[in-house]
């Protein structure tokens, strides 16, 4: 039997990541969204393309939580999407009410599935998912640090005429303005990027990834970034659904680790068949750890805000 991934939002995000889970045929795709009409929509039009991209996955848009039922996988994308001038911070309450909502649903519909929240501003929202669910934590992961690594990749690749696939890049913290990148782990075929770049030039690029998806915002002038958050989500659910314990840098619940604790943040990870299956410890400079712990407090602010 084929694994069932149902994605929760039918806006930009939520359909793309429908759209390549359906495309790599990974697993069955339900479509969910609360708008009638635009999740059956949009999983027709997917639905039509899977001959031409030779899956037979099936691809089902709905309006009804039933449909979901039993997923391995769910994705939340469902909330508000960021404004020029708006923070993800903005989205605070708007978006709580909408995933405290959809995790209590889940809970009920899908009570063994593992749930990859993307809406923002994300670290919340994936505690507010955990505490709502009542999973394990190791079932409710955030997504973040995969886009936030890419984005500083892309940029990398782009400042030293190289592919991003040689580049690797390692992000901590919260996905917001105080992300953590790391340059001391960022490197080109196994060579650090200091060895290539002025310590200035890499301080921009890191000041452009923290503002990766403002830049986007601003650009589009309504609505946000959503092929890169996208394919972020879809690399986590492959590697969940394949086992391949791949490390990748997401929200996960710390309790203890790095000195955080009750507290979602980015960080490396093994994601498997159970979820979060190990979290990495790097040993940081005093430097790099006063930048978490600031990112963590930022990221514990909002959390008591919402009295979780």
């Amino acid at each position: 039997m084929r694994k069932k991934v149902s994605v929760i939002g039918a806006g930009n995000v939520g359909a793309s990541a429908a759209q390549l889970v359906a495309q790599a045929a990974l697993a069955d795709v339900v479509l969910f969204d609360i708008a009638d009409g635009i999740p059956q929509g949009k999983a027709l039009d997917i639905a039509e393309a899977c001959p031409i991209w030779n899956s037979s996955v099936s691809v089902k848009g709905t309006n009804s939580y039933t449909d979901t039922k039993d997923s391995d996988i769910v994705v939340i994308t469902a909330g508000f999407p960021r404004k020029p001038n708006m923070s993800r911070d903005d989205l605070l309450h708007a978006n709580a009410d909408v995933v405290k909502a959809v995790s209590g649903a889940i809970a009920k519909t899908s009570p063994n599935a593992i749930v990859i929240v993307v809406t923002n501003p994300m670290d919340v929202m994936a505690q507010l998912a955990w505490k709502t669910t009542e999973f394990s934590c190791k079932r409710v992961i955030g997504m973040g640090g995969i886009l936030d690594a890419a984005r500083l990749r892309t940029f990398l690749s782009w400042e030293l005429n190289v592919s991003p696939e040689d580049i690797e890049t390692i992000v901590l913290g919260g996905h917001g303005d105080q992300m953590v990148p790391l340059p001391r782990f960022t490197t080109v075929k196994g060579i650090a990027i200091t060895e290539f770049l002025k310590k200035k030039t890499i301080d921009a690029l890191v000041h452009r990834t923290r503002n990766g998806g403002a830049e986007i915002v601003s650009l589009l002038k309504s609505g946000s970034a959503y092929y890169a958050p996208a394919a972020a989500a879809v690399q986590m659910i492959k590697s969940i659904l394949l086992d391949e314990k791949r490390m990748l840098p997401c929200a996960a619940y710390l309790n203890g680790e790095y000195g955080m604790k009750d507290v979602y943040l980015g960080v490396p990870v093994i994601l498997g068949r159970e979820g979060v299956e190990r979290v990495f410890e790097i040993k940081l400079t005093k430097e790099e750890r006063a930048q978490l712990k600031e990112s963590c407090s930022a990221v514990k602010k909002l959390v008591k805000k919402l009295s979780i």
